[in-house]
């Protein structure tokens, strides 16, 4: 069952009604018919009350129409490339399997051509809140009818930012994730090496639960991937902010400071590899890339054109410029930029090293329309700066709001955005660190986050583990609780914290003579239950974990209260006889605070059952 609010009918009638009072037609291509829409949301409707496993049940879906909607025209905003697809992208019938209801497709740079939304037959998309302002692209109009509202969660692509400057500007979290682990099956390549489906959102929570759902069975998650930070990360920041005005850079220094005050260590880095990655993009051989994915196309419309340049079939001239150019790039220019950027890659994470992840300004600016009408190359180029070298370099990133600019040259206010970037299968870690942006009180937004889905504490996984990522469970109950002296021991191995658990009584608990001070545990069936923690974590992070374990530590599968079984912590008989019996206190923390204010030093009195008396106990337990 969802925890959305609302009926799936519900919800679909709101959003035509809103559709038809905002009066923005540059949002869509193609508004799927009320009736189509009322009978599917029925449908869902019925589901999700028999009982139907339908997380995203109610969700209103905006599809970039670049990406296959069964039974709507795919154009990638070029009415004449335009085709009827007979079953959906990949993407789109996963998120439609769990419930969401796909409510139109959307204007875009045309073949994802751009980082402004301008490009297209079918209007420029204006910014949701100054009208003057473009919406940013090329995933534009998914963008605004988030924005806007209309839609809930809404798939863009991304091949040099598509999908996080247009979030960015508008307001919102854009999950870029690594490469092609959401299947691009049923996608317009723009270039194919490059590209990703991605998901923008009102809020982290609902984001991830799409992408989860969305990614997976199309790249094999690594053994060791890490699926969230450290409680204190270590975040790189560009040294210096190319592209960036006074008051946009200002505010920059603002959100370095507000995270500091939530516990991660922020350093500057030289951000030069980077930046020339980024301009190999389109100032370089591989935007030859472009003219592989539609270039056949757009050259026999432009000669089958009176005119000469497509204009017939709805070609944007900027776009048949970028595309046609690109189609002379010679191929060995080709080979010696993909060996460039080779380089450049190893240089960048080399400068990563010892960084869990860097954060750049989403977007250096929010231009007007007549400032893109002026200088349509050169603002999307500057758009760029800070986007165009995470695919390139197979990176994955989290785009999400970060406050405002009081934007001096005009007196206006602007929304401003931050990234985390991570390396290849960090997409767990770079959300992480987005989440705690997210949360940082008293941020001024724009726009208000959403109704995301209702989840209980401990409910909240990684995305990558719904996509597929294994993640074994381990159960711990003293030193490598969160917050407490072991629990870096995890947290630099990617552990994910999944909150409070209870074993099942059938355990007893014993005061070590350690350092740091740690409980055992053994099985008995005089037992009761215990305050525990679990913790998510790689197959590989396990293993070498287990490895380090010193005596008289063991790990063993652990039964919880709830039925479930994990991995937890025991320690061997011979150690506990020697122990202090400590499990009236049902949890090591509670008999740790104890301890520390009895005023008895010895210890006696405060642990009630001697290790003989326990070790006897559990000979009787185990028969």
């Amino acid at each position: 069952m969802s925890g959305i609010s609302g009926s799936a009918t519900a919800r679909v009638t709101a959003a035509l009604a809103a559709i038809n009072a905002v009066d923005r037609p540059e949002i869509w291509i193609q508004v799927r018919g009320r009736e189509d829409l009322l009978a599917e949301a029925a449908r869902i409707d019925a589901d999700a009350a028999s009982g139907s496993e339908l997380p995203l049940a109610g969700l209103l879906l905006a599809v970039k129409n670049n990406v296959d909607v069964a039974g709507v025209t795919t154009t990638a905003a070029c009415p004449g490339f335009g085709y009827k697809p007979a079953e959906d992208a990949v993407a789109v019938a996963r998120l439609r399997a769990a419930g969401a209801l796909v409510l139109g497709s959307t204007n875009l740079d045309q073949f994802a051509t751009g980082l402004v939304g301008t490009r297209s037959p079918y209007g420029a998309v204006r910014d949701a809140r100054r009208p003057d302002r473009i919406s940013g692209g090329s995933s534009s109009g998914s963008a605004v009818a988030v924005a806007l509202g209309l839609a809930d969660i809404a798939i863009g692509t991304d091949t040099a930012g598509s999908g996080r400057v247009p979030a960015g500007l508008q307001g919102l979290v854009g999950i870029k994730p690594t490469l092609n682990v959401v299947p691009t099956a049923g996608m317009v390549p723009a270039c194919r090496s490059w590209d990703t489906a991605t998901i923008l959102a009102r809020d982290l929570d609902t984001a991830e639960l799409a992408m989860g759902i969305m990614a997976g069975e199309s790249r094999t998650w690594p053994a060791d991937v890490r699926l969230a930070a450290p409680s204190r990360p270590r975040v790189a920041y560009p040294a210096s902010l190319p592209a960036l005005p006074d008051d946009w850079a200002a505010e920059f220094g603002s959100q370095l400071e507000r995270l500091r005050s939530t516990g991660v260590d922020a350093e500057p880095i030289e951000l030069d590899v980077f930046l020339q990655a980024a301009r190999l993009l389109y100032d370089g051989a591989l935007v030859a890339e472009r003219h592989a994915a539609v270039g056949s196309f757009i050259d026999a419309a432009v000669a089958g054109d009176e005119s000469g340049n497509g204009t017939a079939i709805g070609l944007d001239p900027t776009v048949t410029g970028i595309i046609t150019a690109a189609g002379r790039v010679p191929a060995h220019q080709y080979v010696r930029d993909i060996a460039a950027l080779n380089e450049l890659r190893r240089e960048a994470m080399d400068r990563l090293e010892g960084f869990d992840a860097l954060i750049v300004p989403t977007t250096p600016f929010h231009p007007t329309l007549a400032e893109v009408a002026a200088d349509p190359v050169g603002i999307n180029s500057r758009m760029g700066t800070y986007t165009n070298f995470c695919n390139l370099f197979d990176m994955c990133a989290v785009a999400v709001p970060a406050g405002i600019v009081e934007e001096s040259d005009c007196g206006g206010v602007a929304q401003f955005g931050l990234t985390v970037v991570g390396r290849t299968f960090d997409d767990g870690v770079v959300a992480d660190i987005a989440r705690r942006i997210e949360a940082t009180p008293g941020l001024p937004a724009l726009f208000a986050a959403g109704a995301a889905p209702s989840r209980a504490p401990g409910e909240r996984l990684p995305w990558p583990v719904a996509a597929g990522a294994v993640a074994v469970p381990l159960v711990v109950v003293g030193a490598h609780r969160k917050g407490q002296p072991l629990a870096n021991e995890l947290e630099r191995r990617g552990a994910f914290w999944d909150g409070p658990v209870t074993l099942a009584p059938r355990y007893r608990m014993v005061a070590l003579d350690t350092q740091p001070p740690k409980p055992g545990v053994v099985r008995s069936d005089d037992g009761a239950e215990l305050a525990a923690e679990r913790w998510l974590l790689s197959e590989a992070a396990l293993g070498s974990f287990l490895a380090e374990l010193p005596e008289p530590m063991l790990l063993g599968s652990v039964l919880l209260n709830d039925g479930s079984t994990a991995v937890g912590f025991a320690c061997d008989a011979v150690a506990a006889s020697h122990g202090r019996d400590i499990t009236h206190f049902g949890d090591w923390l509670v008999a740790q605070d104890a301890a520390e204010h009895s005023t008895d030093k010895t210890g006696q009195g405060i642990w009630r059952q001697t290790g003989k008396a326990l070790l006897t106990g559990l000979q009787r337990g185990r028969g």
